[in-house]
């Protein structure tokens, strides 16, 4: 990693089951590769961020 800084983050575990699902499915070397997998879509598909970002969903309300 370039520069890469630790930042620990907060998940419901569904969410850490759903990154640990995307691991073993894409064959990823961990969750963190996963979240980074997201950041770079979002950053590289910026016409994708309104559908990602604007809209709050809460699926474990």
């Amino acid at each position: 990693m370039k520069d890469g800084k630790s930042h620990p983050i907060t998940l419901e575990s569904a969410k850490v089951k759903f990154l640990e699902d995307m691991v073993q499915q894409h064959g990823l070397p961990d969750i963190s590769k996963a979240v980074r997998c997201l950041i770079d879509f979002a950053r590289a598909n910026p016409n994708k961020q309104a559908d990602i970002f604007a809209e709050f969903r809460c699926h474990d309300c």
